[in-house]
């Protein structure tokens, strides 16, 4: 049995609506996924199955997602061991966790990427590390002009995730 990590794009289902992790984890245990547990209230589902090509798990969780909550979102799926290696290649562990985060992406991203970025750079640190986007806000990452940059249109399918997250999600796969 492999483990895999899956992180939903987003939880929001129109407005005032939002997806509850338990049924998130119902939808995953329906499709024949084992042990699904969540971590935070923002889309992030760890769970047990066979060893299988990640695309074929990625369209599984899209296509049961939307048959149960009757809505498209993209879902990025890692397995254990490339989840450990994502949080071991933090390249800002001196950041604030709250405020570093990293864009993890379907297809990987090429550092050429950064200089696309930079007209939306202030004081923020990136780095792309094994493909996906690593971004120290520094201090606040919502009065940052680079966040509303990092759009699937411009990068790609992905999804982004706090630093707190990664580690939270390192942890459970470890115990």
């Amino acid at each position: 049995m492999a483990v895999y990590v899956a992180l939903l794009h987003s939880i929001v289902l129109g407005p005032g609506r939002r997806v509850v992790m338990s049924d998130l984890k119902a939808m995953a245990e329906g499709l024949g996924f084992r042990n699904a547990r969540t971590l935070v209230a923002t889309g992030n589902l760890i769970f047990e199955c066979e060893n299988q090509p990640i695309t074929s798990i990625e369209a599984r969780l899209e296509a049961g997602f939307a048959a149960a909550f009757g809505k498209h979102v993209d879902i990025i799926v890692r397995d254990a061991d490339t989840w450990l290696k994502l949080a071991e290649g933090n390249p800002f562990v001196d950041g604030i966790g709250s405020e570093v985060i990293v864009r993890v992406m379907r297809q990987p991203l090429e550092h050429e990427v950064l200089d696309a970025l930079e007209k939306y750079r202030r004081s923020e640190r990136m780095a792309v590390v094994d493909g996906d986007l690593w971004i120290d806000f520094g201090l606040k990452a919502s009065e940052t002009k680079m966040l509303p940059a990092l759009t699937t249109k411009r990068l790609g399918v992905g999804t982004m995730r706090n630093w707190n997250t990664v580690r939270g999600l390192a942890e459970m796969i470890r115990h």
